[in-house]
């Protein structure tokens, strides 16, 4: 019989309050058919992960909340050699959001972004006038899910758990609101689907557990050519990618993100099912990528 590989996809702690178990399922079926084993680690404690022919973080999910924890994961999977997609560099680096800085320095074009490195209301006002707005929305550094993200209107208060604290300020871009926030998944450098996710009524936020809701995209050629220039410059060749891009108020498009660790794929959107995904994986496991 021949060898099948054996697949490590790193899942949230059970107590993690987020259902994950139906998009594992369609990540884990994508897998199988393209000729693997999938089990699943708990990332907060894998144990003994030697053995498998790859880790996969697919479902990492709540790392940001534990951010200490998550990057002595990475430095033990680094240190003892794993194979790990996507790399370990890649993971790090995408891990802390201030990669947009250097997307920016690189030509690409991003949402504009102000870091402050402890937020109170002098240098939000120096943000803002950075920017060029009043309306903005801040986020940590490193986040996920929208956690201790929020629109600030002109004149409103700092909310508590961000006073003080590292953040990131952008302008509220007015495509979130017009259009939604567009998702391209590439998979082995290729383009595979793409959807868009619009927020519910009254909020700006385009996650489910927010209301949000999505639906398949077409992606145009510069919407794919500027998900192609964000990647490039990437550490690595990520082997399975998410770019969430929103448009300013000319309709031009800007990377919001790149998902490069724990991003939900929406493979029952993609025409393939995710074949392209599980080929990728496979390729990666044999060395081929």
């Amino acid at each position: 019989m021949p060898y099948q590989p054996r697949v490590a996809i790193l899942v949230p702690a059970p107590d993690y309050y987020e259902k994950w178990q139906p998009a594992f399922a369609r990540k884990a079926a994508a897998l199988t058919a393209a000729g693997l084993i999938v089990e699943q680690r708990v990332w907060t404690d894998p144990g003994d992960l030697a053995g498998y022919d790859l880790i996969l973080p697919l479902f990492a999910w709540g790392y940001q909340r534990d951010v200490a924890l998550w990057y002595a994961l990475l430095d033990r999977l680094e240190g003892e050699g794993l194979p790990v997609v996507n790399p370990v560099a890649v993971l790090r680096w995408n891990s802390d959001k201030a990669y947009l800085a250097e997307l920016g320095a690189k030509g690409v074009a991003v949402v504009p972004t102000v870091e402050v490195a402890a937020l109170d209301a002098a240098a939000l006002d120096a943000a803002r006038a950075v920017l060029g707005t009043e309306e903005v929305v801040i986020k940590p550094a490193i986040s996920g899910g929208a956690d201790g993200t929020h629109r600030i209107a002109a004149g409103a208060a700092i909310p508590a758990d961000a006073r003080g604290q590292r953040r990131l300020v952008q302008p509220l871009m007015p495509g979130i609101l017009a259009d939604g926030e567009f998702s391209l998944f590439f998979f082995a450098g290729r383009f595979s689907h793409a959807i868009v996710k619009r927020p519910a009524s009254g909020d700006f936020r385009v996650q489910e557990q927010f209301g949000g809701r999505e639906e398949p995209s077409d992606a145009s050629a510069a919407a794919q050519a500027l998900a192609a220039a964000a990647l490039a410059a990437a550490p690595a060749p990520p082997v399975y990618a998410r770019v969430d891009m929103v448009g300013d108020a000319g309709d031009r498009l800007h990377i919001m993100e790149l998902e490069l660790i724990e991003p939900s794929l929406f493979l029952h959107h993609a025409p393939d099912r995710g074949a392209a995904f599980g080929n990728a994986v496979a390729k990666a496991v044999a060395g081929t990528f």
